[in-house]
C-alpha cells in the first residue's frame, strides 16, 4: 500500500492528520483518531505524490488539492 493510499484510508475512516515536521524531501505526519484527535500512529512521508497531496497544509482539515486517480 502506498503512503497516499494509507493517508486516504485514514481520512476515509474519519481520522485526521497533522504535520509534525518538514524537510526538503520528507514529512512526518501524526495520524489522529476521529474521537478527540489523540495521536494513534506516525508516518514518514517520502513519496512525491503524497508530498504533493499534503502540499503546504498543516492538517487534513485544511482544503487540499484534488488529485486524479
Amino acid at each position: 500500500m502506498s503512503e497516499l493510499d494509507r493517508l486516504h484510508r485514514w481520512e476515509a475512516s474519519g481520522g485526521t492528520w497533522r504535520v509534525l515536521g518538514r524537510r526538503t524531501e520528507s514529512l512526518v505526519i501524526a495520524l489522529c483518531r476521529c474521537d478527540g484527535g489523540e495521536e494513534a500512529d506516525r508516518l514518514t512521508i517520502t513519496e512525491r505524490t503524497t508530498l504533493a497531496y499534503v502540499g503546504n497544509r498543516e492538517t487534513s482539515e485544511e482544503q487540499g488539492p484534488e488529485l486524479a486517480d
